[in-house]
């Protein structure tokens, strides 16, 4: 027995153990500094902007994301309760969880990213709201140009064409919908993911600062500025019926197996038409938010593992080739959401880098500040 010696571990007093989980949450609060600025700034701008033309999203509104969420944060707690107990086998399940998530709840990481998560929460709201408002600011007059560069760009001949020999089957159809509407997942369990889950911890911030970027910049401001319906909506908004023979293969396959995405594509017509504004809401083909966040999500998982890496690359490809076969994008909205995106991801990465040497934290406090990440 060491009498001379005291363990730290039972010597620290609860006060200290506060203080420093205190500490280190500011820490944590701190390194996120851009992100709290650039996304209370875009989304900001963007409820100031609802006051003035429309109406910002109600609390139902908000709650009902908020529910969204949660529910996705209980389907992703299930899950992980499962992969715990199958992998540790505890002789005492309940006492083992409790241990395990007790640690967790007190991760200073955990503490500092809750505020991250209610501004997270507001993002979709605000997000379709202005969509829903790009006829205030613009007209939809640039379907016929991306119709023309679709078309150079594929040598005289429309994508969806070039597609339809391999995709063109009512089953494969139903499926790629089916996979479509997966998409989801992204902006709510996925984002959770990277925001919790010690995993993710090194792509974390760039992850936040490119994702509340991304919903404004790309979905908002170029969005508006390249105000187009897309091949879907062309016919019922605009009175062109370029895309009619896709839309009929689409209707026809619809007849013998469901495909998905018709309903929701018929729902957000119904919408435009009577201005609604809730969330989902809004209609813009130039950019694609699917491409970009399929693609924003690939970029920071590929530094997660390189199994999530191929995973998530395959699952970009898949998303960008069915917007077009399901008549939701051109081919060139694909192509203009990678090239923001990547931007996107350089210049959050350039403003995090930034921000760590004006704070004191390049490289050796910030090597120290992933190795609290992990802990």
């Amino acid at each position: 027995m060491n009498r001379g010696k005291t363990d730290p571990v039972h010597t620290t007093a609860p006060s200290q153990i506060s203080g420093m989980i205190m500490q280190r949450t500011a820490r944590h609060i701190l390194a996120d500094g851009p992100i709290y600025g650039v996304a209370l700034l875009l989304l900001g701008i963007c409820y100031i902007l609802q006051l003035v033309y429309s109406t910002p999203p109600g609390l139902a509104v908000l709650a009902h994301n908020f529910r969204l969420y949660l529910a996705a944060i209980l389907a992703m707690l299930l899950v992980d309760l499962a992969r715990i107990l199958l992998r540790d086998r505890p002789t005492s399940p309940i006492a083992h969880l409790r241990c395990a998530y007790g640690k967790r709840l007190g991760d200073p990481r955990f503490i500092a990213r809750l505020p991250i998560f209610l501004v997270i929460v507001a993002l979709m709201p605000l997000f379709s709201a202005m969509k829903s408002m790009i006829p205030l600011f613009n007209d939809y007059d640039w379907d016929a140009t991306f119709i023309a560069l679709d078309r150079t760009l594929f040598l005289g001949h429309d994508p969806w064409r070039l597609l339809q020999p391999a995709l063109g089957h009512p089953v494969v159809t139903a499926v790629l919908a089916f996979f479509y509407h997966l998409w989801i997942l992204l902006p709510y369990v996925g984002t959770i993911y990277v925001v919790f889950y010690t995993a993710a911890s090194r792509v974390a911030r760039q992850y936040l600062l490119g994702f509340f970027m991304t919903w404004p910049i790309v979905g908002g401001l170029m969005a508006t500025w390249l105000a187009s319906f897309g091949p879907c909506f062309l016919e019922p908004l605009a009175g062109n019926n370029y895309y009619a023979e896709q839309m009929a293969y689409l209707r026809g396959a619809n007849e013998q197996i469901p495909v998905m995405t018709l309903a929701v594509q018929d729902l957000l017509v119904q919408w435009y038409r009577t201005n609604e504004n809730g969330l989902g809401a809004g209609i813009t083909a130039m950019p694609s938010m699917h491409v970009a966040m399929a693609f924003l999500f690939w970029l920071a998982m590929r530094r997660v593992s390189p199994a999530f890496g191929r995973t998530f690359f395959a699952f970009f490809a898949l998303t960008w080739v069915s917007s077009v076969h399901l008549a939701y994008h051109y081919a060139v909205d694909g192509l203009v959401s990678v090239i923001a995106v990547w931007a996107i991801w350089k210049a959050a990465d350039a403003l995090l880098r930034w921000w760590d040497r004006r704070m004191g934290t390049a490289p050796e406090a910030r090597m120290q500040f992933a190795s609290d990440l992990s802990r």
